[in-house]
């Protein structure tokens, strides 16, 4: 284990048995003091993020790309509203979910309590950093964060920041980690702290994710890509259709609940493909399309089956004609990374279907997969948009990052 790792490892562990007693108000009073302090250093907190975009330029890094790396003072004051929103929420720790009482007298109560120290291994988006920080610091967890090397700079002074911040108010020290050490054996490392590390989130591609779950011997939350889908079907309101399906694709086509492919139902493809394929298109987004779709719009290119596999965060969409909600189901389940998929549809019958049978986190009627977001759901921020189905799933808020422990209260009870 490198020196920095052994040194953040045993700084957060340390941290996290601290925390278990702070108390609510002082937590509260870190995260204003966290929110203030990034709207103050907005000006520090661009030029940190200016030196990240010239190297990304340099490296050719593709446009939609850079757009998440980004940072503008509107954007810095949407993460400050991303605390405030964390900071107003009621903290889950402590929380006595239920209690019973048994014959014997005993009575048995669940109570929510931090799971501890939270790592995350991200890619070159910096608001993870200030997102997952508050999160963890909000439910007493300790964190420990990996970004990229794209975003060093930000990531870097947006952590000094937090940490002069919440540490000033009597957070303490060793809550807050950022590993600046951006090597590929830094992340292989942190994947195997055991002993250091209760829980690993990582939030990025496929391949970030697959080389996680392969290898991590840690606890993982698994954060999957997000190759999202709208559905088009016979019974839909094409005007709200056609603004739904560029919302989803073109608002910001870099995120993960952007949508990837396009689904249309045979019984309106010829009315619908030509009026959603020229708005794309002027929209500069490059279609993908089946044989069928191209019968009703023939100027795009062709599709092939890696195509609908395919998660873009770009100005691409893959498209297929479907035999109604049930061939977009099958079509879905087969392709789909379980994130967030949408129906538009005036049919109750369709949309029930949908809303059932389709497996994701996130399934949506006559709506943008873009709300797939904590701070669109309301938790504040997001620590990650789960796709697996133990423990937490969809976009994780504060319950997600809390665990139970069981309380007992007896009054000289023993076991015969």
């Amino acid at each position: 284990m490198t020196g920095e790792l052994l040194i953040k490892g045993t700084l957060a562990r340390d941290a996290a048995a601290k925390l278990a007693s702070v108390d609510t108000v002082t937590k509260n009073a870190a995260l204003d003091a966290i929110a203030a302090a990034l709207v103050a250093r907005a000006d520090e907190i661009i030029e940190a993020n200016k030196l990240d975009i010239a190297a990304a330029e340099e490296n050719g890094i593709r446009k939609a790309m850079i757009d998440r790396l980004s940072l503008s003072k509107e954007r810095i004051e949407g993460m400050a509203d991303g605390v405030r929103q964390v900071r107003a929420l009621n903290d889950p720790i402590g929380e006595v979910i239920k209690m019973w009482k048994r014959p014997n007298g005993l009575l048995i109560g669940q109570k929510r309590v931090p799971l501890g120290v939270i790592a995350i291994i991200f890619e070159a988006r910096p608001n993870v950093t200030v997102d997952a920080a508050v999160l963890c610091l909000k439910t007493s967890n300790a964190c420990i964060l990996r970004g990229g090397k794209e975003a060093i700079n930000s990531n870097k002074t947006l952590m000094r920041i937090m940490q002069e911040a919440a540490y000033g108010v009597g957070i303490p020290e060793g809550t807050l980690n950022v590993i600046e050490d951006t090597s590929r054996e830094t992340a292989t490392e942190l994947m195997k702290m055991n002993g250091y590390i209760d829980m690993l989130i990582p939030r990025g591609g496929k391949g970030l994710i697959k080389s996680v779950v392969e290898n991590a011997t840690v606890p993982v939350i698994e954060t999957a890509a997000g190759n999202c889908h709208v559905y088009v079907d016979g019974a839909a309101d094409l005007d709200m259709a056609l603004k739904i399906v560029l919302n989803a694709k073109v608002q910001r086509p870099s995120v993960c609940n952007a949508a990837e492919t396009l689904l249309v139902d045979r019984k309106i493809a010829d009315k619908f493909i030509p009026m959603v394929f020229d708005a794309l298109k002027k929209n500069n987004v490059e279609i993908r399309a089946d044989k069928d779709s191209k019968t009703f719009y023939s100027d795009v290119n062709d599709a092939d089956e890696e195509d609908y596999y395919t998660e873009y965060n770009d100005y691409i969409i893959a498209a297929k004609v479907v035999d109604g909600v049930d061939g977009a189901i099958e079509h879905i389940n087969k392709y789909n990374t379980k994130h967030s998929e949408a129906i538009i549809t005036d049919s109750y019958e369709a949309e029930e279907k949908f809303l059932n049978c389709v497996d994701a986190a996130a399934v949506y009627v006559n709506a943008s997969t873009r709300f797939t977001d904590g701070f669109e759901f309301g938790f504040g921020a997001e620590i990650g948009i789960s796709t697996q189905k133990m423990h937490a799933r969809g976009p994780m808020g504060l319950e997600a990052l809390t665990s139970i422990k069981y309380i007992i209260y007896g009054n000289g009870q023993i076991r015969e």
